[in-house]
C-alpha cells in the first residue's frame, strides 16, 4: 500500500507542477501579473541568460515592460519531463517552450517574433504549493518577421480567464 500511496504522491507533484507551467504561460498571455508571479516562491530566482539575472520578481517585471510593448502573446509549453524527490518534496523539470509575439499594427505592418526555448526549473513543495525555485531559460531559436497585417478571426475566442 505505501508504494501505491508514493506513486500517487509523485503523480500529484507532476501534474500539479504541469498546472503551474501551464498557470505561468496564461499569465503571461493575459498579463496576469498575480497568476504569473505565484508561479515562484518568494525569493525564487530566474537566469534568462545575458538578458536578465536575478529575482524571480525582477524577471517578471522586465519581461512584463517587454510584452506591454506587443499586442498579441502567446506561450505554449510542451515535452515535460519532470522528477520528483518525494523524500525532499522537491522536483526537477524540462519543458520546451514556444513563444510567439506580435507588435500592434504601424502602417499596415506587425512584426512578429517566434522563440524557441527550454526551461530548465527546480522546484520545491512548501505548505502544499508546488513553486519555482530557480529557472534558467536555455533559447534554442529566435526569428523575426514583418509582414501585412492580416484581421484577427471573427471567431476568436475572448480572454475571459
Amino acid at each position: 500500500m505505501s508504494e501505491r500511496r508514493d506513486l500517487v504522491a509523485e503523480l500529484a507533484a507532476k501534474q500539479a507542477v504541469t498546472e503551474q507551467l501551464h498557470a505561468y504561460c496564461r499569465g503571461l498571455d493575459r498579463m496576469d501579473r498575480a497568476l504569473a508571479d505565484r508561479v515562484w516562491h518568494p525569493g525564487g530566482t530566474a537566469d534568462y541568460g545575458p538578458g536578465y539575472r536575478g529575482s524571480a520578481s525582477g524577471f517578471l517585471d522586465f519581461v512584463w515592460e517587454f510584452h506591454a510593448g506587443y499586442d498579441c502573446h502567446s506561450h505554449i509549453v510542451s515535452n515535460i519531463l519532470i522528477d520528483v524527490d518525494s523524500a525532499s518534496a522537491t522536483a526537477a523539470s524540462e519543458s520546451y517552450v514556444a513563444v510567439w509575439l506580435r507588435t500592434a499594427a504601424v502602417d499596415g505592418l506587425v512584426t512578429d517574433q517566434f522563440h524557441r526555448g527550454r526551461y530548465l526549473d527546480r522546484w520545491s513543495s512548501r505548505e502544499g504549493l508546488w513553486a519555482i525555485e530557480h529557472r534558467i531559460y536555455v533559447g534554442d531559436l529566435l526569428h523575426e518577421a514583418q509582414h501585412t497585417a492580416s484581421p484577427v478571426s471573427e471567431y476568436s475566442a475572448p480572454s475571459g480567464r
